[in-house]
């Protein structure tokens, strides 16, 4: 039997006989017509249909079972509306953080942190007369009632950053010579203030009044001080250092000895178990709170002896625990940074310029530093690529004093070109209150179901 095949794309061929003897499951493709069978699938049925073999309903039936079941080809790869977004069975402002972190429903990508623009002037300035140009003292100091003291000469102001008021808390006699440190206590209340005739008194700020000094330890003025809870730590040009228990009479508790010469970087860890102490020998030591005994006097946990100058500004860092940045003097320029568990350095950084002061910023990964001779400016650096990310220039001398405000915004500067400057490098002190007396969301997952009782 011949066939006619209608679709005269494909060249008539004689379809094979079904007398032929082929397996009946496993054809032989050899004499199967596969032009044939493409016209049939795809062109055939259509002829052969009916025109009117279905009813209009029948017909729509059909279309909208085909858009359910997108049995429709014609949509594969079409550009279409956007497929509908999940349903959450769990509110999103409900779940916490970690759990939404781990959670496979779709989450939105969190918006872009804005850039921070920083000023690259001083909010404001005040006149320091008379403060010393020393680089081994330390005569600023800003504590946690928001008071920022200063010592000039031989007397001590106090200026209320609250409410802009200045005034003066002692000053002392010719006999004791100059101020040569002054530091807050934790409770911003107690200040301690170190002095060329190697005495150190405390003061109670808010009633003006003197409460006791401490004498009898170092041999020459006491150039450094740091507080940890009751102990006061002092460092004397002696080569000395003193831990104070301000509450007993017998005020020295411990003493380390590890310096041969002035001690001029006085820096307690934030858990108060280390201290770290520079020099004008060069050296930093960390020293183990546990080990400050008279027997243990000399058993320092590390000495660094990889800077060339003296080494003044000390800085722990308050993101990472056992990191401590350091910077050298004129001679050194550098900073580094050290892990004090082990005691290797991590990284070093050329500033070009004397590092004076350190300060980390309380909420980014940044670095602040302060330098003399020959910039005189303060320097934002990017942790850890420290890449600059901005100088601010004002000062004349070099900036020798560095203290920061307690929401960790401001920072305050001191130079031989007796001035007292305020920058805002850490972020904008308003918005800082505003997160501060934000709610806090509810970290808790499922906390707005009621509580089985």
């Amino acid at each position: 039997m011949i066939y006619s095949n209608p679709n005269p794309r494909f060249p008539h061929q004689r379809r094979s006989s079904s007398e032929e003897n082929l397996d009946r499951f496993i054809p032989n493709r050899s004499a199967m017509d596969m032009g044939y069978a493409h016209w049939m699938v795809t062109e055939g049925r259509k002829e052969k249909e009916p025109p009117f073999s279905r009813s209009p309903s029948s017909e729509a039936y059909r279309r909208l079972l085909a858009e359910t079941l997108n049995l429709n080809r014609t949509r594969i790869f079409a550009f279409k509306n956007k497929p509908p977004v999940p349903v959450e069975l769990i509110p999103r402002q409900h779940t916490s953080s970690s759990a939404s972190s781990s959670s496979t429903y779709h989450q939105q990508p969190k918006p872009a942190k804005p850039r921070r623009r920083i000023r690259q002037t001083s909010e404001r300035a005040l006149d320091a007369p008379d403060i010393v140009d020393d680089f081994y003292l330390n005569l600023l100091d800003w504590g946690s009632s928001n008071v920022v003291a200063i010592a000039l000469a031989r007397s001590v102001y106090l200026w209320d950053a609250s409410h802009g008021s200045t005034s003066e808390l002692v000053t002392v006699d010719e006999e004791h010579g100059l101020v040569t440190s002054v530091n807050w206590a934790p409770d911003g209340r107690h200040l301690a203030i170190g002095l060329e005739n190697s005495e150190v008194q405390l003061w109670d700020a808010a009633s003006n009044k003197q409460l006791r000094t401490l004498k009898g330890g170092h041999r020459c003025r006491v150039g450094s001080l740091a507080w940890n809870n009751h102990i006061l730590t002092t460092g004397g040009m002696d080569g000395l250092i003193m831990n104070n228990d301000v509450r007993i009479r017998d005020h020295i508790v411990g003493t380390y000895r590890g310096h041969s010469q002035e001690v001029c970087g006085l820096k307690w860890s934030a858990s108060g178990q280390q201290l770290a102490s520079g020099g004008n020998d060069n050296l930093i030591h960390i020293w183990d709170r546990r080990r400050s005994s008279m027997a243990a006097a000399h058993r320092w946990l590390h000495r660094m002896e990889e800077h060339t100058a003296a080494v003044r500004a000390l800085a722990w860092c308050p993101f990472q625990a056992n990191l401590l940045a350091s910077g050298g003097g004129g001679g050194d320029m550098s900073i580094k940074f050290w892990n004090t568990i082990t005691g290797a350095c991590l990284n070093s950084a050329n500033t070009y310029a004397q590092v004076c002061g350190l300060l980390w910023s309380k909420s980014e990964r940044e670095l602040l530093s302060s330098h003399g001779f020959t910039g005189n400016q303060l320097t934002l650096w990017k942790y850890p690529s420290m890449v600059k990310t901005a100088e601010l220039r004002g000062h004349t001398s070099r900036v020798l004093f560095l203290a920061q405000s307690p929401d960790g915004c401001t920072v305050a500067s001191a130079a031989g070109d007796e001035t007292l400057r305020f920058w805002n490098v850490f972020g904008d002190p308003a918005e800082a209150a505003r997160e501060k007396s934000a709610p806090k969301a509810n970290s808790e997952p499922f906390s707005w179901v009621n509580r089985i009782r």
